[in-house]
């Protein structure tokens, strides 16, 4: 007999192999309940699950239906150029909102300072960029921090030309009620973390500690 996590896998299944047309209506609850011989509410469960990975969306008063699926964002993880470079080398419509908060203070233990940007690809919030800055490199970061959207143009202003990232960890993490809120995503949905250290190749300085969240169904990624 099905279970939930069955049902789901078994359903995920039919929308790769293409059983189910982008915007066409998805079987109902009690077509699916009376194939799978599922209660109405184990099956209702699995369809949420679904809208939260983000297969499906849902019509008032008419249903569930198949949600088209995005082109994937093809991201190189690794290498010296920006995440803004990367995008608009690659032809994509990247717009960044710095999320500057007047709140935000120096941590003078650490010598850093946090600045966020939200990245959105053809209108959609794909990531978040948080950076910890080197105050002791930087130290008008605070009063220029409402204006940044690259880091690394930022760099480049101030005379580091030659960077790279070093210390890369990734991992998968779920969304904070706040992320979800900016990223528009579900609880359910993985984030990839991409943490590492931006260094100056020609001073050896670090310029910056980088936490970075992507929307793990929106890229296809790749390592070297």
């Amino acid at each position: 007999m099905y279970s939930e996590a069955l049902l789901i896998d078994e359903l995920v299944k039919r929308i790769i192999a293409g059983e189910y047309l982008s915007n066409e209506k998805f079987p109902s609850e009690n077509q699916l309940a009376e194939e799978f011989q599922l209660p109405r509410m184990t099956v209702r469960k699995a369809l949420q699950h679904l809208e939260g990975r983000g297969h499906l969306y849902s019509v008032r008063g008419k249903g569930r239906y198949l949600k088209p699926e995005s082109e994937a964002i093809h991201l190189h993880l690794s290498g010296g150029e920006s995440f803004t470079d990367k995008m608009l080398a690659s032809g994509y419509d990247l717009q960044t909102i710095n999320l500057f908060s007047p709140d935000n203070e120096i941590n003078k233990e650490n010598q850093t300072y946090m600045l966020s940007r939200l990245r959105y690809i053809n209108g959609e919030p794909i990531a978040i960029h948080q950076s910890y800055v080197n105050t002791e490199v930087f130290p008008t970061i605070k009063k220029d921090a409402p204006r940044i959207t690259s880091m690394f143009a930022y760099y480049r202003a101030h005379g580091f030309h030659h960077f790279t990232n070093n210390g890369a960890v990734l991992s998968v993490q779920f969304p904070s009620a706040y992320e979800q809120e900016l990223l528009k995503c579900n609880n359910i949905l993985p984030l990839i973390c991409l943490e590492s250290h931006t260094v100056c190749e020609d001073t050896e300085k670090i310029l910056e500690r980088t936490c970075i969240l992507y929307r793990s169904d929106k890229f296809k990624y790749r390592l070297r």
